[in-house]
């Protein structure tokens, strides 16, 4: 059954970029299960999926994320801790796997994907997006990262999106240097604190009428 329109708005006010999480709380395996989905059924361009996400539950490597967080104890006291990471680039072999991939769950010939893997290999080397392939993937990885963050809020989950971390130095303690994946931003995933005053902070957000345009 569809969530009403009335249940959406609640739990979108409900949730905020929570500051200070209750570190004894653990968010439960099913409902992990359920978020973990949410990041495998998140869209991307063309649906090549250009993404790794990279889930830190280690108290130990959290420890060495938040250094490189510049101290940020959302890392370290939150639940799960979710690294969101890009490909550098993105290959006619990326396509050509996308593709065997739709063949197999879809049931239909590789032959007839030909057309549509022109349009992908064409818009790769020539497509607006062929300057900064990176840029492009990054764009993606967001794509992600917004549904994790509603899908947790739908379920009572609260997260803080984070990008005032170390890129490079992120991308060395997860072991992606000379990998095909570069760090992106992370986010904490948890259970606010009691004591975080943010929670009830109202939300500031320029009015309606100056950020949608209806035509």
């Amino acid at each position: 059954m569809p969530t009403s329109p009335n249940e959406l708005l609640t739990q979108l006010r409900w949730r905020y970029a929570t500051k200070r999480f209750d570190a004894t709380k653990a968010i439960p395996t099913d409902t992990w299960s359920a978020l973990e989905q949410a990041l495998l059924l998140a869209p991307s361009s063309f649906g090549l999926q250009p993404w790794k996400f990279v889930v830190v539950t280690t108290p130990a490597l959290k420890q060495q994320l938040r250094a490189a967080s510049w101290g940020q104890a959302q890392v370290t006291d939150a639940s799960h801790y979710v690294v969101f990471a890009g490909l550098r680039t993105t290959t006619v072999e990326d396509v050509d796997r996308f593709l065997q991939c739709q063949s197999q769950v879809r049931g239909t010939p590789l032959e007839s994907t030909a057309g549509y893997r022109k349009v992908l290999v064409d818009f790769l080397a020539k497509g607006w997006a062929s300057k900064d392939l990176a840029a492009w993937n990054a764009r993606q990885g967001y794509i992600a990262l917004g549904q994790f963050m509603a899908a947790a809020a739908m379920i009572g989950v609260d997260t803080c999106p984070m990008e005032g971390i170390d890129m490079a130095a992120y991308d060395r303690i997860l072991g992606l240097d000379g990998s095909r994946y570069t760090t992106l931003c992370g986010c904490a995933a948890g259970y606010r604190a009691s004591d975080d005053k943010y929670a009830t902070a109202p939300k500031v957000r320029f009015p309606l009428g100056e950020v949608i345009e209806r035509c």
